[in-house]
Parts: structure tokens; C-alpha cells; sequence
């Protein structure tokens, strides 16, 4: 088994695709105005509309919702990175701050309410865990 993609559901796609290509740098692919693809190096993140769900059955998710994922990116320099996302929005959970496992950690919001982690190792034990 082999993860290779995680997805948002939103009432706002083209806000959320904007805001998400703008944080990562990475490139989208627009598959239909209602679904969307950012492939950022070993993952994908898909963003399709409300829309999107009438495939699957009604309730099955509620935009806007998330309250216990937490979406994490490895960068290279996660203070840098904060430098831009601060830009971008208002909503930080916690500017960068190295956390007992080695990592240094900027968590933040999406539009949506997403949580966002940008994360760079800086512990020996940590780079050697992602080299």
C-alpha cells in the first residue's frame, strides 16, 4: 500500500487551490472546474468543490470542517518559509518553534481551517529520519 494523495473538500475551490499553490510553490493541474491537483514531491494534494461529492453520496463531507488533521510539508527552511506565509495569512497556530522530536514547526490555517504544518528537521536525529 502506497499513500500518494490526500484531499480537501471545499465551497471555495478556487480560493483554496490559490491560497494552497501560493503557500507550497507547487504547480496545479486542473482536471475539471470543480477538482484540482497540487503534486508536491512524494504526495498529492487534491482539492475538489462541494460538487464533487454527489459521486459519493450525500453527507459524506462537510467543507470546511477538519478539526484533527493536520496537513505537513517538509521544506527547507521553515523560517523562511514563515516569511512568506505570514503574507498570505493571519491565522498562525504557532510561528516557528523546534519541537522536542527535532523538528522545527510552523503551523497555520488554510481559508478553510485547515491546519497546515511546514516543517524542516534541524536534530541529527531528525535530518538522519528524512534523509
Amino acid at each position: 500500500m502506497n499513500l500518494v494523495s490526500l484531499r480537501i473538500i471545499t465551497a471555495d475551490i478556487k480560493r483554496l487551490v490559490q491560497f494552497h499553490e501560493k503557500a507550497t510553490g507547487a504547480g496545479v493541474q486542473w482536471f475539471t472546474d470543480d477538482f484540482a491537483e497540487l503534486v508536491a514531491g512524494s504526495c498529492t494534494l487534491a482539492i475538489g468543490s462541494t460538487q464533487t461529492l454527489a459521486f459519493f453520496g450525500e453527507g459524506v463531507a462537510l467543507a470546511a470542517n477538519n478539526k484533527s488533521v493536520i496537513i505537513e510539508f517538509i521544506v527547507e527552511n521553515v523560517d523562511k518559509e514563515y516569511e512568506k506565509i505570514k503574507n498570505l495569512t493571519s491565522d498562525i497556530v504557532q510561528k516557528p518553534t523546534t519541537m522536542p522530536w527535532g523538528n522545527r514547526s510552523l503551523l497555520f490555517r488554510d481559508p478553510d481551517g485547515n491546519l497546515i504544518n511546514f516543517f524542516t528537521p534541524v536534530t541529527s536525529d531528525a535530518i538522519r529520519k528524512f534523509a
